[in-house]
C-alpha cells in the first residue's frame, strides 16, 4: 500500500474532525451540534451528491458499462446479506442476524461521501451513475435480510409484509433525497444548474467536516452499548467489510476501467448502513437489538473504512 496515500487520508481534515468528535465525548465535553442542524447537514450532503451525480449522468451516454454497474450493484447488495446471515445465525438470534446482514449488505451514504472526498483529493474522476448504483443498493439488502428472518424465525408476527418493507426502504428520507436529487440533476438545465454550484460544491467539504464531527461523538457514545456482545461482533465488523471491499475491488477490474468507479464499488460493498436499515428494521424486525447493529456499523466499520479501508481498496484497484 502507498504509505503517502494512507498518511494523506489519516491527515484529511474531515477524518480529523471525526476523531475530534470521539475525543470530545471521551473527555465529557459539552460540545454539541443541534439535532436540527445535523439533519439539515445530512440532507444537504445527500442532495449535493445526488444533484452532482445527476448532472454528470446527463452528460454521459448510457452504455454497457453503466448497465453492468447497475446490475453488479444489485447483485452484491443481495449476495452479501445472504452469506453474512448464515455466518451470523450460528452465534446470534435470527432477528439480530437478519438486521446485521441487512446493514452490511446495504450501504452507507456518509461513507460514500467520504470516498468521493478521497477521490477528489487524489484528482480522480468517477461516473455520475455511481450515485444511482448506491441508491439501488439500499433496498435489496433490506429485503434479503427480512426474507431470511421470515424464513428462519417461526414466530415473527410483527415483521410486516414484503410490500411494506419495500415501500418503507424506498421512501426512507435518505434514499428519497438522493434519488430525487439525482433525477433533478439529470433533467435540470446545465446553465441553470451553474447558479447553485457554489452551494453544491464549494461548501461541501466544510459541511462534511461538521457532520463527521457529530458522527465521532455519536460513535463514542454508542460503542459502550456494543461491548456486551463480545469479540465476535467486533471481529465481524472489521473482517467482513474488509473481505467484501477487497474482493469487489478486484472483481470490478473484469468489467470496469475507471479507478474511481472501482473504488466507489469497493467502499459500497465494504460499508454498512446505520440510517436506512435501522429505520426499516424497526418495522421488520422489532426483536433485533439496535444497540448491536448500529454500533457495529457506525462505531467500528465506518471509522475502519474511512481510515484504513479506502487506501487499502485503492491500492488493490491500482494493483489489479
Amino acid at each position: 500500500m502507498d504509505t503517502q496515500i494512507l498518511i494523506a487520508n489519516l491527515t484529511n481534515p474531515t477524518l480529523l474532525f471525526f476523531i475530534l468528535g470521539i475525543i470530545a465525548t471521551l473527555v465529557k465535553s459539552d460540545l454539541e451540534i443541534p439535532a436540527t442542524s445535523v439533519k439539515f447537514i445530512s440532507l444537504y450532503l445527500l442532495f449535493s451528491i445526488g444533484f452532482k451525480g445527476g448532472q454528470e449522468l446527463s452528460e454521459s451516454p448510457f452504455d454497457l458499462e453503466i448497465l453492468y454497474s447497475l446490475l453488479f450493484g444489485i447483485i452484491i447488495a443481495s449476495v452479501i446479506p445472504f452469506y453474512t446471515f448464515h455466518l451470523l445465525k450460528r452465534k446470534m438470534s435470527i432477528s439480530n442476524s437478519g438486521a446485521i446482514a441487512a446493514a452490511y449488505g446495504s450501504v452507507s451514504a456518509v461513507t460514500f461521501v467520504a470516498a468521493v472526498s478521497f477521490l477528489e483529493a487524489q484528482n480522480i474522476q468517477f461516473g455520475g451513475h455511481m450515485v444511482a448504483v448506491m441508491a439501488l443498493m439500499e433496498s435489496p439488502a433490506i429485503i434479503i435480510g427480512v426474507i431470511m428472518i421470515m424464513k428462519y424465525e417461526e414466530k415473527n408476527e410483527n415483521s410486516g409484509s414484503i410490500g411494506e418493507i419495500i415501500r418503507h426502504s424506498i421512501t426512507n428520507s435518505s434514499v428519497l433525497m438522493i434519488l430525487g436529487s439525482l433525477v433533478i440533476g439529470f433533467v435540470a438545465d446545465a446553465k441553470q444548474a451553474e447558479g447553485i454550484k457554489p452551494f453544491t460544491t464549494d461548501i461541501f467539504k466544510g459541511f462534511l467536516a461538521i457532520f463527521l464531527l457529530e458522527m465521532g461523538m455519536v460513535t463514542a457514545k454508542r460503542i459502550s452499548a456494543f461491548k456486551e456482545y463480545g469479540m465476535y461482533s467486533a471481529l465481524f465488523a472489521i473482517f467482513i467489510p474488509l473481505v467484501n471491499g477487497c474482493v469487489v475491488a478486484a472483481l470490478t477490474g473484469l468489467f470496469l476501467h475507471s479507478e474511481g468507479n472501482r473504488l466507489i464499488f469497493a467502499i459500497l460493498a465494504a460499508s454498512a448502513s446505520y440510517i436506512a436499515v435501522p429505520a426499516a428494521m424497526r418495522l421488520a424486525a422489532p426483536k433485533a437489538d439496535p444497540g448491536l447493529y448500529i454500533p457495529m456499523a457506525l462505531g467500528i466499520t465506518f471509522p475502519f473504512n474511512i481510515s484504513i479501508g479506502m487506501p487499502l481498496y485503492f491500492f488493490i484497484v491500482r494493483s489489479l
